[in-house]
């Protein structure tokens, strides 16, 4: 067994304690994807007579026992293997003789890692995507359920304008809606096939790329070879600062139910099951899983953040500074996808409480409604909100539920439009649905193995 740079000394045990880091653990994630990539790439190798037929079959063979070991929890990262992909070769030389010692051919473990990230995080992509579709949907839903029960809106956090519950969990929904747009229109630029740029400067081989591309499932080539490797760590930014945006929506969410679940509120309810207790108040019912989703919606951040650092001041070409960036990356998504699946969770649970909503509505939120009725009949704006401004105590309680339908305009409490937003969400869902079909089949059809054991 030894290292892919392996020569004629041993790096020193602290050197290698420092270089390798935990990337032998984190590449556990990524055997799939890398055997998927491995075969494509020897694939491609016995095309252009690299391989024999015979040394193909071996190492698809090896791949596939691989994979089954990786699946069955059996499958060993060393540290003194550096990452997986050390790992993979020398099984595949255990198991395929000398067929492995040739599959690294026209190979840098550069566009290797990128490679095996890129399918990785194109699968990924997709599956955050149905995440927060399905939140979007349990958001949207509720919005229809309660689309005219009123809730007090506030601005500085003070009573300000009558709203509804459809109004608030329907803003939500669309804002997410647009997440799901910004990483679909990321996906599509992710989807591009690294393979075949080497160190960052191609090799003297007749490479066949578009065939490693059809053969993994890619939209196209990604074409400059200097490009691949200046876009390693960047694209996982650029992934990361969308589930930024995307978790930053869901820690406002959480905020608000925290806020208005409160007993001085009781908007919301939340389920007992979705709480935690006190180690020594035994009345507490904690809503920890919305107090976490504040603080890791930070962490998503400052994943992002990190990655950004890391590549701010590098020179072109290959730098070891982007091992750094895969840690920062995978956990950015785990975080996200079991955000997005916890909140979707607690609305689906939520309870909602008409009469405390309503209860809410003190006199003075129909201020501004009492000054455009004055409007209406002739004064202006600045005379009407000074008259009403000065005698407050003389506004005359309303009925909420006919405050909330006086708004008729489109996006507002008593037009919230909410078919055209579930529309613009299902087409976006239906997109991730075609795209998941065609990686799927693509890998599938290399592997001739079910999608779930390769990649998720």
């Amino acid at each position: 067994m030894s290292k892919l740079w392996a020569k004629d000394y041993e790096v020193n045990e602290l050197i290698e304690e420092f270089t390798v880091g935990i990337d032998y653990i984190l590449d556990q994630k990524l055997i799939p994807s890398d055997c998927a990539a491995s075969l494509a790439h020897a694939t491609m190798l016995q095309s252009i007579d690299i391989l024999t037929s015979e040394e193909l079959a071996d190492l698809k063979k090896g791949l596939l026992q691989i994979l089954e070991e990786h699946a069955q929890g059996r499958f060993e990262i060393k540290r003194s293997d550096e990452d997986g992909h050390t790992a993979i070769e020398n099984r595949l030389v255990e198991l395929a003789g000398e067929a492995g010692k040739k599959i690294h051919t026209g190979r840098s473990r550069n566009d290797q890692v990128v490679t095996a990230v890129r399918v990785y995080a194109r699968t990924k992509v997709l599956d955050i995507i149905k995440d927060c579709g399905e939140l979007a949907d349990a958001v949207l839903s509720l919005a229809e359920e309660h689309k005219n029960t009123p809730m007090p809106g506030r601005t500085h956090m003070q009573i300000a304008m009558p709203s509804s519950v459809g109004l608030w969990a329907a803003g939500f929904a669309e804002e997410l809606t647009d997440s799901i747009r910004l990483l679909s229109a990321a996906w599509d630029i992710l989807d591009q096939n690294p393979l075949g740029a080497a160190a960052g400067y191609g090799v003297p081989l007749p490479l066949n790329r578009e065939m490693t591309t059809e053969l993994m499932g890619f939209s196209r080539v990604q074409n400059n070879v200097v490009y691949v490797n200046n876009s390693r760590g960047k694209m996982e930014l650029m992934i990361l600062d969308i589930l930024d945006q995307m978790t930053l929506t869901l820690s406002k969410m959480a905020q608000d139910l925290i806020l208005f679940s409160l007993p001085e509120f009781g908007y919301f309810s939340l389920p007992a099951q979705l709480c935690t207790g006190s180690s020594i108040m035994p009345q507490k019912k904690n809503p920890d899983g919305l107090e976490l989703m504040r603080a890791k919606a930070g962490t998503v951040s400052a994943c992002g953040t990190q990655i950004r650092n890391i590549l701010r001041s590098l020179p072109s070409g290959y730098n070891r500074d982007f091992q750094e960036t895969k840690e920062p990356f995978l956990k950015g998504c785990d975080i996200t996808s079991i955000s997005l699946k916890m909140m979707t969770l607690t609305f689906r649970e939520l309870v909602v409480n008409g009469d405390k909503l309503r209860a809410g509505f003190s006199r003075d939120i129909y201020a501004t409604d009492v000054a455009l009725d004055l409007v209406a009949s002739g004064k202006s704006f600045r005379d009407a909100y000074k008259e009403v401004g000065l005698a407050l105590d003389k506004v005359e309680d309303q009925n909420p539920d006919d405050s909330v339908m006086s708004r008729t305009y489109t996006g507002t409490s008593g037009k919230l439009c909410l078919d055209e937003a579930r529309s613009r969400l299902e087409g976006l869902m239906n997109d991730a649905v075609k795209r998941d079909d065609t990686v799927n089949r693509a890998i599938e059809t290399l592997m001739g193995q079910p999608v779930d054991l390769l990649i998720r």
